[in-house]
């Protein structure tokens, strides 16, 4: 303390003895001070990640004037239409602080680049591509999401408040066929049989859907450009640049002209231009497990060429990152994703970490059931490698509390089990999951309701999962941690975090009594240690092995005080 105040007052003096126009001694000395100042910093971890993930036509519309292009007028079915969402939306709201009041670390957008023009009905009701996984173009970004610049400044944006950036790329199908949109040549797509998941080939060599045909990920054939996409970029005015450049990529690489290469080069450009952290990648198991290592492979080229050309945008170390959706796979599975007569280890071709589906019936358990049970699995069967949890998705029909009726029991779940989390817009809002008139996973999908957050019951529920994000946000323990249970009623729990010289402990109580509680910390933190409840908000002395706290809250986040 004595230190600072001898910098401050130095700072003070030379700030009233220098001229204005020397300013490298009060820069230099500000510099000094920050870091004599500063708190020690955290280290980020993608397995203690906190991830929120949105539908970018869904979340927040930046930019009115966007919101139709190619003619998409047609009625749609409810919610199945775009509804003017974009990329400026999403930065407005990393400005504003949105994500960090949240505690969010992390931000995984639906897919932007150029969405099939067109509308089909599919048997769910007339429907555009405002998901974001009808791909026409891989190459552009579809305007009604916005323009690269956009995507551009969204990442430096959410960079400057050291918020990772989630791409969501699509590489095993394109959009449908419709009347705008013809299907891509024979020799690049698959469009029969339709998958029927009996095993590995009936899963992988077919077509997902009916009308989505799947890229012929297997084959290492070379292909043609379709003459559609060439006579789009001459048009554009970049034909010629798009030749160059994968004349370059085919160069360095030495693959073969197959369709996942063209695609695979297309998607890793996003990550060597604009910083892209990470990938979510959609449909995993519908693709040969290589094509999945070989993406991971360049996108990590990709992102250690920018990091070369942009090191003054460099947040850390952190290797580029993956994570993939096997749709049903658990955590239970361990490592494997079982087909029947063959299982995967997706973790060995790509992968970092694969979306949890299991964690929304586990929510019907105890506390202690759940963490018991994730901290056993992540340090045994999945050591080295992490899923990523969620309670509500964009297309699981089933989730967790689809009424709204636990929001803050679903905060305490999701932001408390370790592995990384996944925050579904609008979880932290309790946004209405039952639209009426929807079809499918349509209700899943409604706006995000900003016009309810004045609301008091909205406010508060908004309140606790910003206190729970916050504290999992500072502590990498609470994710990536050893779990231990210290009292059962009230019920306690510690988590512990090494990496080096780094330790980071934490202890947490659920279910507490309203008034005056005593929490046991006995054995984990020592007698006279000062806690600070991050709940509550107050300073807590620990006395033959408690700390007392007296207020209404039925939660406690303690950390060592500062």
């Amino acid at each position: 303390m004595k230190k600072l105040l001898a910098l401050v007052c130095f700072v003070s003096l030379m700030v009233s003895c220098k001229p204005k126009s020397d300013t490298t001694d009060k820069t230099a000395l500000r510099e000094e001070v920050a870091a004599d100042t500063k708190e020690e910093v955290v280290p980020f971890r993608w397995e203690a990640a906190n991830v929120y993930f949105l539908l970018t036509d869904r979340f927040n519309n930046g930019n009115p004037e966007n919101d139709i292009n190619y003619e998409r007028t047609n009625e749609t079915g409810p919610l199945r239409g775009f509804m003017g969402g974009d990329i400026q939306g999403i930065t407005q709201k990393i400005e504003e602080g949105y994500f960090t009041d949240l505690g969010i670390n992390a931000i995984w957008f639906t897919p932007v680049v150029e969405q099939v023009h067109g509308d089909t009905d599919e048997g769910t009701g007339n429907t555009y591509a405002y998901h974001g996984y009808w791909t026409k173009d891989w190459t552009a970004l579809d305007p009604n999401f916005g323009t690269r610049k956009d995507l551009e400044i969204m990442v430096r944006k959410a960079h400057e408040k050291g918020i990772r950036i989630l791409m969501d790329v699509v590489l095993n199908h394109t959009g449908p066929v419709t009347e705008k949109d013809p299907a891509w040549p024979a020799e690049w797509v698959i469009t029969e049989p339709k998958c029927t998941f009996e095993n590995y080939e009936t899963t992988t060599a077919c077509t997902l859907v009916e009308n989505l045909p799947d890229i012929r990920t297997a084959a290492d054939t070379p292909v043609d450009l379709p003459d559609t996409l060439l006579a789009k970029w001459k048009e554009e005015g970049r034909l010629s640049m798009e030749l160059d450049e994968l004349q370059l990529f085919f160069d360095r690489t030495g693959y073969p002209r197959a369709p996942r290469f063209y695609i695979i080069k297309w998607l890793t450009d996003y990550v060597n231009d604009l910083g892209i952290d990470g990938f979510r990648v959609d449909t995993v198991k519908h693709a040969d497990e290589k094509a999945w290592a070989e993406l991971y492979k360049e996108a990590s080229y990709a992102f250690e060429n920018w990091k070369k050309k942009h090191q003054d945008r460099v947040l850390d170390d952190t290797p580029f990152y993956m994570v993939g959706e096997v749709y049903n796979y658990g955590i239970s599975g361990g490592r494997e994703f079982d087909f029947g007569d063959k299982k995967v280890d997706y973790f060995a071709h790509g992968f970092n970490s694969l979306i949890n589906f299991e964690l929304k019936t586990d929510a019907q358990k105890s506390y202690e059931q759940i963490f018991r049970k994730y901290n056993s699995l992540l340090h045994s069967k999945l050591k080295g490698a992490s899923v990523m949890n969620y309670l509500t998705s964009h297309d699981d029909g089933s989730p967790f509390d689809k009424e709204r009726k636990k929001p803050f029991y679903s905060a305490n779940v999701l932001l408390l089990t370790p592995g990384t989390s996944q925050v579904y817009y609008g979880d932290e809002t309790a946004r209405d999951l039952t639209i009426e008139g929807t079809v499918g996973d349509a209700t899943l999908r409604s706006f995000m309701n900003w016009n309810e957050l004045d609301s008091l019951k909205t406010r508060e529920v908004l309140t606790h999962w910003q206190k729970l994000g916050k504290f999992r946000n500072r502590h990498p323990a609470v994710g990536a941690g050893r779990h231990k249970r210290l009292a059962k009623k009230p019920y306690v729990f510690s988590r512990t975090y090494t990496d080096g010289d780094y330790k980071d402990k934490v202890v947490v109580g659920l279910d507490l009594p309203k008034g005056k509680k005593s929490l046991w910390v006995k054995g984990f933190f020592g007698d006279g240690t000062q806690l600070y409840d991050t709940y509550s908000e107050t300073t807590v002395e620990v006395k033959k092995g408690k700390v007392t706290l007296d207020n209404p809250f039925s939660v406690a986040l303690l950390e060592l005080a500062k």
